[in-house]
């Protein structure tokens, strides 16, 4: 029982650890056992070795702030959060990774023409800009540049305000957008003053509290075995 809770130990220490590092070390604390034993001793346990979700970096202020800003809009109503425009940049690229349709072919084929997928070293990718709320979404804006701060209220006023109108109409509403350099210029502070516009408090690092973010992931999710050969054909698939 010793030796199990030591095991147990270890790999709770440091789950990223791979069998052949947490066996050496458990061996080093004196139990004489194989790898396979080791393994199994941890699949016994109840340990599976499974692809580790992700989730953003944070320091301990940012953890702080994010408490805290969750403890605030914690009994938000439905009404509330409606007038909530979320927004965000999501970059889409041509080549989706290694996730694709499969291939049918025979022995002696697999460097035929016909069963090869194309891939690119730097493939060729457009930035969008979007934004969402309870009643609907508003038109894309597809980033023709790197967004600064005369880009970016360039967008707020073509896109933004436009997806407003569509949205609200004549409703109040509290725009969202994430704490990017163009998004927090000094700048763009007085352009949403000069408008009227209040802006969402927002917590720094906090992509997964924007629910944009799943947005954006169903359109890769539904794009995923489109094939367009450039970006007027990326911009259509995603549109």
């Amino acid at each position: 029982n010793r030796d199990n809770r030591t095991l147990e130990r270890n790999v709770k220490q440091n789950p990223l650890k791979n069998v052949g590092e947490i066996h050496k070390e458990w061996t080093a604390a004196g139990v004489s056992a194989s790898r396979t034993t080791t393994h199994r001793r941890m699949q016994d346990m109840g340990f599976s070795c499974r692809i580790p979700c992700v989730k953003p970096l944070l320091n301990n202020r940012q953890r702080q702030k994010r408490l805290a800003w969750t403890k605030d809009k914690k009994d938000w109503t439905a009404a509330e959060w409606s007038k909530i425009m979320f927004s965000d940049e999501s970059k889409f690229c041509i080549s989706f990774g290694n996730q694709g349709p499969r291939v049918w072919r025979k022995r002696g084929e697999a460097q035929n023409p016909r069963c090869l997928r194309s891939s690119v070293k730097f493939p060729q990718s457009v930035m969008v800009w979007g934004a969402m709320s309870s009643a609907g979404v508003g038109p894309l804006c597809f980033l023709r540049s790197k967004v600064n701060a005369a880009v970016y209220q360039e967008v707020l006023e073509h896109f933004m305000l436009p997806a407003a109108d569509q949205l609200y109409g004549d409703a109040d509403f509290i725009f969202q957008q994430d704490l990017a350099p163009a998004h927090s210029a000094k700048a763009t502070s007085t352009w949403f003053k000069d408008h009227g516009i209040p802006v969402l408090n927002w917590p720094a690092n906090s992509p997964d509290l924007n629910p944009i973010e799943n947005l954006w992931g169903i359109v890769k999710r539904k794009m995923r075995y489109a094939r367009p050969n450039n970006a007027e054909e990326l911009k259509a698939t995603i549109r």
